[in-house]
């Protein structure tokens, strides 16, 4: 074995490939065909989008769970352990088994250079068949045609929602970035489309791959009130299915109402129990609630337009008891005046977080630019860390801090917050 500890082999595969994203299918489908990985044993669901797939992934695994399967999860990136990214019955795998398989696709990858994201989704198959799940549920990270995990076929993919972002990879319109999360899709195989508007290039796609395609609103959906929901949708042989005064989730309707329909399209008889149990679901950086010195913090990955206005929405139906501050960090290609436009209402102190080990973050002088131009008020600037103390000596109990932007933004948090006294989990 190259190396003794995950922290080294994560720290060789940070350097190993010139390119940190390297969209393509080739260098992996070689590697997983010689390790005998590209005709798993396991069904699979495959969920793509620009927002939305965490929550769907979630959802989906926690329903195959409840009807009995053994479910393997991968997803990306990790918040504060690498093993977050590798789940089997929502537990995380063990750092020894990922370095076991680091060490077997190495050995199998001679000649071939492979990314970060490729040697974690490599692990991540190699460890389901080892275990022997049921269903493997992959998130794609980013686009769908080219990525990693589109080297297998999935049972049901899912698209949730389309919308501006990773414009450098996946092109500069949502018609163009619908044709890429579409490459996800199968002939004959269903695939589900959360979003309400779908793009042009999506449907266009799905038609031209022959996938048997699903809309929200036409052929699955929901309804909502102030404190119920309501599912429809069809099963696996075209049967109408309906659940009705389910008690409303924290996670976002559109993926959850898609996680349901996939689910049912893998052939699942649904519960009404389990539907109820979505209303406990939560996830870390997803509209993430914690509370310490009084203060209550708002924990969100929100970085693109969508996902903002999303998480403004949610902040406006829940007031502050007094005032609400924010804390954020972005990278340099996201939209930044788009993203932080939906937040400037809601918001009425900023502080600027500096991310300058990351090399693809944005400056603070890039983000201070877009909210002068708001008129926003900026109080301070410097690390994650720096500026949550800042702001909890010009804050009063009752107050509202929102962490927001990148991972790495919300994973210091985390792990600030983690390390108070014991206040926050």
């Amino acid at each position: 074995m190259r190396y003794d500890t995950l922290d080294a082999w994560l720290g060789w595969l940070e350097k190993r490939h010139p390119r940190e994203i390297d969209l393509g299918l080739d260098r992996i489908r070689e590697v997983a065909g010689r390790l005998n990985l590209l005709e798993p044993q396991a069904r699979l669901l495959t969920v793509a989008g620009t927002n939305g797939k965490g929550s769907c992934v979630a959802a989906s695994a926690y329903l195959l769970g409840r009807a009995g399967c053994k479910v393997g999860v991968y997803t990306s990136p990790h918040f504060q352990h690498y093993c977050e990214r590798i789940a089997i019955d929502g537990k995380p795998v063990h750092e020894d088994e990922v370095c076991r398989s680091f060490a077997t696709i190495d050995a199998a990858s001679e000649g071939v250079s492979l990314t970060y994201f490729e040697f974690g989704t490599l692990a991540a198959l190699d460890i389901f068949r080892q275990r022997g799940v049921d269903i493997m549920v992959l998130e794609v990270g980013l686009g769908g045609r080219l990525d990693a995990v589109n080297i297998l076929d999935a049972d049901v993919a899912v698209v949730t929602g389309i919308d501006l972002d990773h414009q450098d990879w996946l092109g500069t319109s949502r018609d163009s970035i619908g044709r890429e999360k579409a490459g996800v899709f199968r002939p004959g195989q269903p695939a589900i489309c959360a979003d309400p508007t779908p793009p042009q290039g999506l449907l266009e796609s799905a038609e031209k791959t022959g996938a048997q395609l699903q809309l929200v609103n036409r052929d699955f959906g929901f309804f909502a009130d102030p404190h119920t929901w309501r599912w429809w949708g069809k099963g696996l042989h075209e049967e109408s299915l309906s659940f009705d005064q389910l008690p409303l989730p924290a996670l976002p309707l559109p993926s959850l109402a898609a996680a349901v329909q996939a689910v049912s399209l893998l052939g699942v008889k649904l519960e009404r129990p389990w539907l109820e149990g979505l209303s406990r679901l939560s996830l870390p950086g997803r509209f993430q609630r914690l509370h310490h010195a009084g203060r209550e913090f708002i924990l969100d990955v929100a970085h693109n337009p969508a996902a903002t206005s999303y998480l403004a929405r949610g902040l406006a139906a829940m007031p502050a008891l007094g005032r609400t501050h924010a804390v954020v960090g972005m990278m340099a290609d996201k939209d930044h005046r788009g993203s932080l436009a939906a937040l400037t209402g809601q918001v009425d102190t900023w502080w600027l977080a500096e991310l300058s080990h990351v090399g693809r973050a944005a400056s603070t002088d890039q983000l201070m630019g877009v909210l002068r131009a708001y008129h926003a008020e900026v109080a301070g600037c410097g690390t994650v860390v720096d500026c949550i103390e800042q702001c909890l000596t010009q804050t009063e109990e009752g107050d509202r801090i929102v962490i927001l932007g990148s991972f790495y933004t919300v994973a210091a948090a985390l792990d600030w917050l983690a390390g108070q006294s014991g206040e926050a989990p």
